[in-house]
């Protein structure tokens, strides 16, 4: 068995120590983003990589989710939100480097599995919630109604605030059935047992699902607006900075336009904005 000296073992504890304190060699940064961006933002990194060579790592989810993580010390370094509030609130916790930038303004679509010869018309996109309550109060099989949670979700608490514009929140408690966010929402809007679903517009324009699914857009008047702002978190790295400056560009904002988002007229005109 091998002795060690006094000075020895000093001289291993310190190489040991010195190991285990030295730096690992970071990654790619990880984005987090609001799901309704899962197909536009998608597009946006892989045209940013193709001509930058640096690569993202995105993590798509609920706002409201991503706020409590983000104020919990979660290792995102750019979150793009649905909801401005949440940026709000973070940057007043001294998590963000400053208020942000408005990037877009989503709406929201009814959406529906395609072929069912039965989509509403622009005029009255709720009819669909509506036969849905009746076939229901008729003892028929029961047509789900899917959202995203209005707990953490900001297309969840629009879909409720469209519901509630119609009457029709109430009514439809137990035909109900809520995403984790607004893809997953857009997910169950197409299973069999479903009648449709409010999901971000973004997702019903995606190429995604164009063979698949229906749409129609819902009045804006009818909810909220879903201003949506991003923020570099406290100790971003040089990569989550270029990203957030490219998606400020002509390029990205059109990329955002095809998808179905209002832009705000330029960035510098809401940097900063206050709550």
């Amino acid at each position: 068995m091998p002795s060690f000296t006094r000075s020895g073992c000093r001289a291993l504890l310190l190489g040991l120590a010195l190991t285990l304190s030295a730096p690992v060699i970071a990654g790619p940064p990880t984005v987090a983003a609001a799901s309704d961006l899962q197909f536009a933002l998608t597009e946006a990194a892989q045209r940013f990589q193709d001509q930058t060579g640096r690569e993202l790592r995105l993590n798509f989810g609920s706002s409201g989710n991503f706020r409590r993580q983000i104020g919990q010390g979660a290792p995102f370094e750019l979150y793009l939100s649905a909801d401005e509030a949440y940026v709000h609130a973070l940057h007043e916790a001294g998590r963000t480097e400053d208020a942000g930038v408005v990037y877009a303004i989503g709406r929201l679509a009814w959406l529906q599995r395609a072929g069912r010869d039965d989509l509403p018309e622009a005029d009255d996109p709720l009819a669909g919630v509506r036969d849905a309550l009746s076939a229901y109060q008729q003892g028929q099989a029961r047509p789900r109604l899917a959202l995203a949670n209005p707990e953490h979700a900001p297309y969840g608490v629009a879909a409720r605030q469209v519901m509630r514009h119609a009457g029709l929140w109430d009514a439809t408690a137990e035909l109900r059935v809520l995403g984790e966010n607004v893809s997953q929402a857009g997910q169950f809007a197409l299973s069999a047992d479903a009648r449709g679903g409010l999901v971000a517009y973004s997702l019903a324009r995606s190429p995604a699902l164009a063979e698949r699914a229906e749409h129609v857009l819902i009045p804006e008047a009818w909810h909220e607006p879903l201003v949506q702002r991003m923020v570099l978190i406290e100790g971003a790295g040089e990569t989550a900075r270029a990203f957030y400056v490219w998606l400020q560009q002509d390029e990205a904002r059109a990329i955002l336009s095809r998808y179905g988002f209002a832009l705000p007229p330029d960035a510098a005109s809401v940097e900063g904005r206050s709550p």
